[in-house]
């Protein structure tokens, strides 16, 4: 029986990027599918693969939910004459007024996303600890009105759990949206092409270091600097590379005075990502706290040997000792040390990427999460 499903977020850009697989599998099987989504660059997009585009407004940036009801209000108003059998919703805003605005609008079946809790639960500043136990709470609410929630890790439910946020049976764990890995494959690179973008990026004859991520002091770029500082002192023939653009509304933004330094040579923005991953030798991501970073995933799925942080989705990623290694948060040290061990014997190297791409493909490839969602769905509908 054909249903009609609804995908809830703050930015369409998100369901753009993360859901268009599932949106088509869907539409595929001849379900209507909606995009519920505020005004932006991606309506069109998300109208062309055959989504229906209803907008209403949100306030993304603000830190008082409780004052937020209009927002709750708008989704109802967006939701409420479209008959929705199931009602899908990502991000933490979405996930906690979409499912009061879904319940009062009688849709049957809401399933929230949780990607990861973000960096309000990086530090305990006395901000955070107010905005993490008003979203905690808001949650508990949520979760007890939806009938599922998908987490892309294990660490995060289980912290929901401990503190009795959601119960047991409401948890659902599909690690990451899925990665493309025929793209993100080096099957598509010949030793001539490889050899041609080193060439246009002064690479030759260097053992290439590669980390991809936002330029925010959250991502371990402190810490990735130091320990490209202390490994270039010591050897010339390695270089590290950050891909990323700044992000200046965030708190966390690094400076580009700091960016510049010459230690790393920053890239800035780049839509070129396979391609400098692809003539990486080493991928780096010492980030204190993520959902499930897809830049791993992308790396793994090209066969690098991955040094990341023992934490919060990076661990979902990477076996220590396997297809990579995991070090502390905030240590330069030993992040150093790892890269270095991998730098220092090629044969490692070569040993993990290989292991990295068999965890991608049995875990991480696209098709293969799709196929869980559809599985995940079946239950409910």
């Amino acid at each position: 029986m054909k249903k009609r499903f609804a995908f809830l977020s703050h930015l369409d850009l998100n369901l753009y990027l993360f859901r268009t697989p599932i949106m088509k599998e869907l539409l595929k099987k001849g379900h209507k599918v909606y995009a519920i989504c505020p005004k932006g660059d991606k309506n069109k997009a998300l109208k062309d693969i055959g989504c229906e585009v209803i907008n209403y407004a949100i306030d993304r940036k603000g830190l008082n939910p409780f004052s937020e009801k209009k927002s709750i209000d708008n989704i109802y108003h967006a939701i409420k004459n479209l008959k929705i059998d199931v009602l899908h919703t990502f991000t933490a805003k979405p996930n906690i007024y979409g499912t009061f605005a879904a319940k009062k609008a009688g849709i049957p079946i809401v399933l929230n996303l949780v990607e990861g809790l973000g960096s309000f639960y990086i530090n305990n500043s006395m901000k955070n600890i107010i905005v993490r136990n008003i979203m905690e709470r808001l949650y508990k609410k949520a979760f007890k009105l939806s009938d599922g929630c998908v987490f892309v890790n294990t660490s995060d439910p289980d912290y929901m759990l401990k503190k009795h946020i959601i119960k047991k049976e409401k948890v659902k764990i599909i690690k990451s949206v899925g990665i493309d890995t025929q793209k993100f494959s080096m099957d598509n690179y010949s030793q001539a092409i490889l050899l041609d973008i080193r060439k246009k990026l002064s690479l030759e004859n260097k053992t290439v270091v590669l980390m991809v991520a936002r330029a925010i002091w959250d991502k371990g770029i402190k810490e990735y600097y130091e320990a490209a500082n202390s490994l270039k002192a010591k050897y010339s023939d390695i270089e590290f590379l950050l891909v990323g653009g700044t992000d200046e509304g965030n708190h966390s933004c690094a400076s580009t005075e700091f960016l510049q330094n010459g230690v790393v040579k920053w890239l800035g923005h780049r839509d070129d990502i396979v391609d400098i991953t692809a003539i990486s030798d080493i991928y780096v991501l010492p980030s204190y706290r993520e959902g499930l970073p897809a830049t791993l995933m992308e790396a793994s799925s090209m066969s690098k040997p991955l040094v990341t942080t023992n934490t919060f989705g990076c661990k979902d990623v990477v076996e220590d000792g396997m297809n990579g290694f995991l070090v502390p948060v905030r240590n330069s040290n030993i992040l150093a040390e790892k890269i270095e061990i991998l730098f220092k014997d090629k044969d490692l190297r070569v040993e993990m990427g290989k292991k990295a791409l068999q965890k991608a493909q049995n875990e991480f490839d696209v098709r293969k999460i799709v196929e869980q969602y559809m599985e995940y769905y079946e239950t409910f509908i």
